[in-house]
């Protein structure tokens, strides 16, 4: 019984850095010929490791990291976590206003990290793991409309595509403005995951200084994940 537990899992973590390594995602049939499974045996796996947050499917089937996988990893050298902290932290001084980085998970947003700015009185506390609507709030709207445009987006949709960043006000928290701006990954290992970077506070952001802040953190923040010296 121990033997088999071991077994099932190695399997799992074998899994996992499969679909970890693997740029475009994988299918299960993909993933049942790296494991040398069958495809019955690696819908379980992947079922178990979806469960937990650890992958998910992606819009097209294929599977993917989930938000728990990152954040399992928030202390690695190379994670994105780490690479986005430093940018969050000049965004939040720059906004004067708490920033974060979030991905999508299905049909939710998720909070990743975040960051408050120094000497100021009153900032919003963004708890990390925390969850909302992917319709709903800057950070998902910005990831939408980093996808290709559909019959479906709403009017903050279709404006956050033109201007390269969303605004969103009272979605989330009542008297709260967001900014946020989604991350272009397209051709590395995080191409298949969705993220935004943005910003949020309670009173009106002056917008004309925040919001080409909140695109150029996004931009930065895409080069450094995206330099072929990581």
């Amino acid at each position: 019984m121990a033997t088999g537990k071991l077994q099932t899992l190695d399997r799992g973590i074998e899994a996992l850095l499969l679909v970890a390594e693997a740029s475009g995602g994988l299918t299960v049939g993909d993933l049942a010929t790296r494991l040398g499974l069958h495809r019955a045996v690696t819908y379980r796996i992947v079922a178990t490791l979806a469960d937990r947050g650890m992958v998910r499917r992606g819009v097209d089937g294929r599977i993917v990291l989930g938000a728990r996988a990152y954040l399992l990893g928030a202390h690695t050298v190379d994670s994105i976590r780490t690479m986005a902290l430093p940018v969050l932290e000049d965004l939040a001084e720059r906004a004067a206003a708490t920033a974060f980085l979030s991905m999508a998970e299905g049909e939710e947003c998720v909070v990743v990290l975040t960051a408050e700015p120094r000497d100021v009185a009153i900032t919003i506390h963004y708890r990390v793991g925390r969850r909302h609507p992917i319709t709903r709030g800057a950070a998902g709207i910005a990831i939408l409309a980093a996808r290709p445009e559909t019959d479906a987006d709403s009017q903050d949709v279709r404006s956050a595509r033109s201007l390269g960043y969303s605004i969103t006000r009272d979605q989330l928290h009542r008297g709260a403005v967001g900014v946020s701006s989604a991350l272009l990954l397209t051709g590395v290992g995080f191409a298949r995951q969705e993220f935004s970077v943005g910003v949020v506070a309670f009173e009106d952001l002056d917008l004309d200084v925040v919001a080409p802040a909140v695109a150029d953190a996004a931009q930065t923040l895409s080069k450094t994940i995206t330099s072929p010296t990581l």
